[in-house]
């Protein structure tokens, strides 16, 4: 099964028959079929849509949390079930060359690009992190990141909160050479994933990968990323929001069209002033939103 992979979904025992029942109606990939394994559901992705894939299922099982059900999408995760040097040969075949906005390129480790004037280059290998930092998501902030560093942005400190890959936190430093990133995951998969992906686009000496929790950073950031599910931005409003200095510029994405607003709308009431909505040009069911503090 090397061109696919599995997505886990943990669920309490009483209610993982009915978890695994509402995935097949809810979502695409559990149509074709689910497994239980315990007290966690097994559903299967194509490797080739597999970010969205993963997307689609722990959206799911946050409306599935909000009726009560024993399940944290938190928790829901993607995994190969392979070996590491067997995963990377299967991204191989679906992973390339991809410019994701009129200047930033993300070049994977096993192929050359030869970078013209302007472009800014991402070496990107996703390893056992899972992830190509492709997924609309992701090119929504990055879209962000190039308009802000187009129209003369200067930010000196960047916060990158759930930073997988460290693709955001490495355009970041590219974007702006003076400028000093935290980029900070809770899984430990993702943290040394991004470290070795930080060490590959030699920005090491600018840009610091972390397991600390955001209500531990210290300080305040000119610019705070967030691309992570709408019940998590929900749940750290308050110490992400904390963290944009006066000023600043707060970016959060990982966010389906028709949340977004209401996401935004909790931000708002934290002192923050919404920008912009922006809809997927890739995939209109994902929307980013752009805040500042004045």
């Amino acid at each position: 099964m090397s061109d696919w992979v599995e997505i886990i979904v943990p669920a309490t025992a009483v209610d993982v028959d009915e978890v695994a029942a509402l995935l097949a109606d809810a979502c695409e990939p559990a149509r074709e079929g689910t497994e239980i394994r315990g007290d966690e559901v097994v559903i299967w992705a194509p490797l080739s849509a597999s970010e969205a894939a993963l997307a689609e299922v722990r959206a799911a099982v946050a409306a599935f949390a909000e009726a009560g059900l024993g399940v944290d999408p938190s928790t829901v995760r993607a995994q190969p079930g392979l070996p590491e040097a067997e995963w990377r040969d299967a991204w191989k075949k679906y992973f390339h060359v991809t410019r994701v906005t009129p200047r930033i390129v993300i070049v994977p480790s096993w192929e050359r690009h030869e970078a013209a004037p302007g472009e800014v280059v991402i070496d990107l290998d996703p390893g056992m992190a899972f992830g190509t930092g492709t997924h609309a998501s992701t090119r929504l902030v990055l879209a962000e990141l190039d308009r802000l560093a187009g129209e003369g942005a200067s930010p000196d400190r960047v916060l990158d909160v759930g930073a997988g890959s460290g693709i955001l936190a490495i355009a970041a430093a590219k974007l702006w050479p003076v400028a000093s990133i935290l980029a900070i995951d809770n899984d430990p998969i993702a943290v040394a994933a991004c470290r070795e992906n930080v060490a590959h686009n030699g920005v090491t000496a600018r840009v610091a990968s972390a397991g600390t929790p955001v209500e531990e950073v210290d300080g305040a950031f000119p610019l705070v990323l967030a691309n992570i599910q709408a019940h998590v931005l929900r749940a750290l409003a308050d110490a992400i929001a904390a963290r944009v200095a006066p000023g600043g510029t707060l970016v959060l994405s990982g966010l389906l069209t028709p949340q977004a607003s209401a996401v935004a709308d909790e931000y708002v009431a934290r002192g923050l002033a919404l920008v912009v909505l922006h809809e997927s040009p890739d995939d209109a069911a994902w929307s980013s939103a752009v805040l500042n503090r004045v």
